[in-house]
């Protein structure tokens, strides 16, 4: 991952370095590659010559029927892995795929250009080439994650990016998946990045392999994408019938409590709190996404007979997935008599 101007005291404090493992990044784009042909695919925080995004796409490049690979560095021009960004140039590279036969990327095939400035991807020279992709794949700094996804949606471009579950949270990024514009990708996190030698290892989830390698782990990352995957498509299968004993109503909104996704009630079609792990198996046609506790209900947190839950999503079940089994009378009253203790300690 690449630092920009915004980063530099983060790259000091070592915080926000990680390079994406090459089976990581296999294990997400196997679920995307009809998407990729006659394409440009931009990776925009990569050292391009040593990226594990630059080493897939250039070696399954006409595989994937890519049209073009364009990568940005930020400032290195150092051959280490971890260059820490002390180089005066940024460069970046573009690659037609191969021209001589042996359907491996050699460096005469791949054109090297200097960048004007210092590869921040917020830079015009920068926003240049963005508007010359047509696909969008990289690990961006996730201490810029809002940023980063704002240019991504500001320009119209297609994604596949990593980034930290907690973004879910966002008050910038919430909205964008409440309205099917970014959703979560085929994988829902993965465990490991590498990171510099010169790294310190005062974080928690981080550690030294045999051969001297520093790892830290980010706790739950996945993948936030716009592209149609067959994983969004797939009905969840529900098992569950509604009772209100089972199902209690939130003390401070209208709307019944799920603790698990699995228990998503078949028989159920009003609006529901369940897990943020909800949005791993979320199929628009199934449900509909109302909203979120933290910027949705009174107090920002859900309430259950005084005792505060975690986080929740806000649900609904569209019409046309809907079970025959009737709506329960009870419930209307239920949430009457609930209604009357909203507000109330």
């Amino acid at each position: 991952m690449a630092g920009n101007k915004s980063l530099n005291a983060a790259n000091k404090a070592k915080e926000d370095e990680f390079y994406t493992e090459l089976s990581d990044i296999e294990n997400e784009l196997k679920h995307y590659k009809q998407h990729f042909k006659d394409k440009v695919v931009l990776c925009n925080c990569d050292d391009p010559r040593i990226s594990n995004f630059f080493h897939y796409f250039s070696y399954n490049f006409e595989q994937l029927g890519l049209k073009k690979l364009i990568t940005t560095c930020y400032k290195s021009q150092e051959r280490d892995l971890f260059s820490q960004n002390n180089s005066e140039r940024a460069i970046w590279l573009e690659y037609t795929g191969d021209h001589n036969g042996n359907r491996v990327p050699d460096p005469e095939e791949i054109g090297i250009n200097y960048l004007k400035g210092d590869g921040d991807f917020r830079s015009q020279e920068c926003i240049e080439l963005l508007k010359q992709a047509d696909i969008v794949v990289t690990n961006p700094p996730f201490s810029l994650f809002r940023e980063y996804v704002a240019q991504l949606i500001k320009y119209d471009k297609k994604f596949v990016i990593i980034g930290n579950q907690n973004a879910i949270h966002y008050k910038e990024i919430f909205p964008l998946i409440k309205n099917n514009q970014i959703w979560l990708g085929s994988s829902l996190s993965f465990a490991k990045f590498r990171v510099p030698d010169y790294y310190e290892p005062r974080a928690t989830r981080f550690w030294i392999d045999d051969t001297g390698q520093k790892w830290r782990s980010m706790g739950n990352i996945c993948w936030f994408t716009n592209l149609d995957i067959a994983k969004r498509h797939e009905e969840l299968i529900l098992y569950q019938k509604f009772n209100p004993e089972e199902y209690p109503i939130y003390d401070n909104y209208q709307a019944i409590s799920v603790n698990k996704v699995a228990d998503i009630p078949m028989d159920y079609s009003d609006v529901m709190g369940v897990p943020i792990t909800f949005l791993d198996k979320y199929n628009p046609n199934q449900f509909e996404i109302l909203g979120t506790s933290t910027m949705d209900m009174p107090k920002g947190a859900p309430y259950v007979n005084g005792k505060r839950i975690y986080e929740r999503i806000l649900i609904r079940r569209r019409q046309s997935s809907a079970s025959t089994y009737p709506q329960p009378e009870e419930t209307t009253l239920m949430a009457a008599e609930k209604q009357e203790g909203y507000g109330k300690e």
